[in-house]
């Protein structure tokens, strides 16, 4: 396929717009707002009073068990990346034996648009199916990524990578920005009721949108031609780019890194807005308006940051531009630890926008720059995705294990900043280039091609 096609470029970067919508909506702004207002009442009801007494935790009922409603959130969300972390290096393997990588992502598309649609009959009185439409779109969302972010290797130069994806992470800003302000104002002039539309609208614009990408992105790019077997013969493929794999050194160490820092990451963003609605006073009003304000302030400055850090590396390098950014987000966390008023919590948010859009665009394109010559991206950045999402998993247990333990949030943000310590001194000692033997490595394809001609 053609490298550097414009329209197949904006394509790609409309993936980006489309599904945004879920990670701001469900995973960061409404979602965990409703999710606690409803939880709260409901108990509240239950225990026959009218508000929570000072440091009292909301505790539900899950499948026999009773523990707090953030520690519910944060483990549903843990178990379902496991799950992800498990299907994506399989899946891989099938894609890039049967050039299916542009079915795997419409199917889980419609999985996690779907499933967010079903969060409207979301009842706290029969919470494990409400938990089970959170964990599905979760798998819906964070699985089409790997078949998403695959395809920017095969349609652009490596030069390139840098700036598209910042684009890309740029539009996804914008675009749940405006989906979310739709949400707020149809929350405010109508009814607080309404809140349950939010979530039907964000399924189907994530569908919607989503089908510019599928139109542009073609389908089988290396025409594999694989009918039986695929599955035995995924997993062969797997093996042999895990084989490949293990000869990049460079390509090794940035990805430890980036399983330690980026789990720092994504704690943070999946768990903020649970910390600020019990951690910050927001008064007699709760916050929901202030927390809201603060998500869309990170949203601004996010899609900023992306094409500032995106600028900075071309001047600097990748490997440096992350390093600093890593270090803004260990003081970030320190501080989260402190602040205590609306004004603090804002100027944090500002700061948060800013390295968040940074460290996601420059991760994707910094790793797919790293790979060496190969077909089976697929594969590659499954490796990617099971990084981030054991991370995503370990961070989350850690975060929900201290509150448990502690009892309290901000230990659990002040922990997190481990994470990204050890992230940043394994970020220090990435080879700039990769070794002479990873340079002559051949793709697991391309060894595969060589036993064909043989036989």
């Amino acid at each position: 396929m053609e490298k550097g096609n414009k329209r197949v470029i904006k394509g790609w970067i409309f993936y980006d717009w489309a599904n945004s919508v879920y990670n701001l909506v469900i995973s960061s702004a409404i979602f965990p707002v409703f999710y606690t207002n409803v939880t709260e009442s409901y108990y509240l009801k239950t225990v026959g009073r009218d508000k929570l007494l000072p440091d009292e935790n909301v505790m539900v009922e899950f499948f026999g068990f009773t523990l707090s409603n953030s520690v519910l959130f944060s483990y549903v969300l843990a178990a379902s990346f496991l799950l992800v972390s498990v299907l994506s290096p399989l899946l891989s393997g099938i894609a890039d034996v049967t050039g299916s990588k542009k079915r795997f992502l419409q199917f889980f598309c419609y999985v996690g648009a779907l499933s967010s649609i079903s969060l409207y009959w979301f009842d706290p009185s029969n919470i494990e199916w409400g938990m089970l439409s959170i964990f599905l779109a979760s798998i819906g969302f964070w699985n089409s990524l790997v078949f998403y972010n695959a395809y920017l290797p095969e349609i652009a130069e490596p030069k390139n990578h840098d700036n598209i994806s910042a684009r890309g992470f740029s539009m996804g800003y914008f675009g749940s920005m405006i989906l979310l302000v739709l949400c707020l104002a149809m929350i405010m002039l109508g009814d607080p009721s309404y809140t349950k539309y939010s979530f039907i609208l964000v399924g189907l614009w994530w569908m919607g949108f989503a089908q510019f990408t599928f139109r542009r992105l073609p389908h089988n790019v290396y025409k594999r031609d694989v009918k039986s077997g695929y599955i035995f013969k995924g997993v062969q493929e797997l093996k042999g780019v895990f084989k490949e794999f293990r000869q990049t050194k460079r390509l090794q160490r940035y990805l430890l890194s980036f399983f330690f820092f980026n789990t720092g990451v994504q704690t943070v963003m999946l768990m903020a807005v649970v910390f600020a609605k019990k951690e910050i006073d927001w008064g007699d009003a709760g916050g929901d308006t202030g927390l809201i304000i603060a998500i869309l302030l990170i949203q601004i400055l996010g899609a900023g940051g992306a094409y500032l850090m995106s600028y900075i590396s071309s001047l600097i390098g990748n490997l440096k531009t992350l390093i600093f950014v890593v270090i803004g987000w260990m003081l970030l966390c320190i501080w989260a630890y402190w602040l205590e008023s609306t004004t603090e919590f804002y100027f944090l948010a500002a700061g948060i926008g800013l390295v968040m859009g940074g460290v996601q665009a420059l991760s994707r394109s910094t790793y797919s720059k790293f790979l060496p010559t190969t077909e089976d991206h697929t594969s590659y950045f499954s490796f990617y995705d099971v990084s981030e999402k054991i991370g995503i998993v370990l961070g989350l247990f850690f975060f929900g294990l201290m509150e448990y333990l502690t009892g309290d949030l901000r230990a659990s943000v002040l922990s997190i900043v481990a994470f990204f310590a050890v992230g940043l001194v394994l970020l220090i000692f990435v080879p700039k280039k990769e070794s002479v033997k990873g340079r002559k490595v051949l793709s697991a394809s391309r060894l595969r091609k060589l036993a064909e001609k043989e036989k």
